[in-house]
């Protein structure tokens, strides 16, 4: 008789706990996943590569919603007061590592987020309309001699910013900056002829090259790219050393479960490699790149590091030269 009540009362606890155990694994419900760009940029791009294979890795349905503004801080602040752990944000790390640097009134914290993971590496194109008479980066210079170039970019403060203040501080090009509220608008406009210049991820812009609607000065890759042999970098083109370009990962609110987040993860690098993904990427000019929450930390704060020098020797240079 003791017997059977102690199995009935296993029976019944197992009824009872069993769902509440499925209740809290994670995913629970759909994935959020935000971009802090407008539609048509690199994070837009990924994010809707992966969405569904991640979906269907984790076992939830993955939503990516673009929260444009403030070069990229709307989006960010949004994920980062995010308490559902099911919202990340995936974006370009150097413009999040730029951000507390030059903005006071930012809606988030560094300290605010942690890293998941690394997602590729993508060059920036350092590009001209069509009607620029330069075919080079030292012809450049000399055309802004006789006018200032006027530069489009992603934003104040953004790495296409930032890239270009570090190479006009190199070679003496007078300039002009012209931001927008990300790279898709700048692109429209450089385009349209409404402005001269622009550095901006590959994936984004090299199409509008090999259509002619712009035309490529340099890439700003360590080594020349496979899929632009005949392009020159920017360091050899006399900026030694330089190299910018848009770093893409994936990051939560702090307060981002670590279960979750070694989940979240591990399922991104296993997305990552899947050969019609990693095949996309480099098509579209981009490099799979993952890395652990610790090496993701640990970059943005070497970016952080990288740009504040560039900022404090630009002085009041940084939006533009006279």
């Amino acid at each position: 008789m003791i017997k059977t009540l102690a199995m009935a009362a296993a029976v019944t606890l197992a009824a009872f706990t069993a769902p509440v155990a499925a209740q809290t694994a994670w995913p629970s419900k759909p994935l959020k996943v935000i971009v802090p760009f407008a539609p048509g940029g690199t994070s837009d791009f990924i994010a809707r590569l992966i969405a569904n294979p991640l979906g269907e890795a984790l076992g939830q349905q993955v939503i990516v919603e673009n929260k444009p503004g403030n070069a990229g801080n709307l989006g960010a602040g949004l994920m980062a007061a995010s308490t559902d752990n099911h919202t990340v944000m995936l974006s370009d790390i150097g413009s999040l590592a730029i951000s507390p640097l030059i903005t006071n009134d930012l809606p988030f914290k560094l300290s605010d987020i942690k890293g998941v993971t690394m997602l590729g590496y993508s060059p920036h194109l350092l590009a001209v309309h069509p009607g620029v008479k330069a075919n080079t980066l030292k012809e450049l210079v000399e055309i802004s001699k006789t006018k200032p170039i006027n530069v489009a970019s992603a934003g104040s403060g953004s790495p296409n910013h930032l890239g270009v203040v570090e190479i006009a501080l190199a070679t003496g090009m007078r300039w002009q900056h012209v931001p927008y509220k990300g790279g898709a608008q700048a692109l429209t406009d450089m385009i349209a002829g409404t402005t001269d210049l622009i550095l901006n991820g590959m994936v984004a812009t090299n199409p509008h090259v090999q259509s002619g609607k712009l035309k490529l000065i340099g890439v700003s890759s360590a080594k020349r790219m496979a899929a632009l042999p005949n392009a020159a970098t920017i360091a050899e083109q006399g900026v030694p050393g330089f190299e910018s370009g848009t770093y893409q990962g994936i990051t939560a609110p702090a307060s981002f479960p670590a279960d979750a987040a070694a989940k979240l993860g591990a399922a991104l690098k296993k997305v990552m490699a899947m050969p019609d993904i990693d095949k996309r990427m480099n098509e579209a000019g981009a490099v799979v790149q993952t890395n652990t929450p610790e090496e993701l930390t640990a970059f943005i704060g070497k970016e952080a590091s990288r740009w504040a020098g560039v900022i404090k020797q630009a002085g009041a240079n940084i939006e533009g030269t006279k």
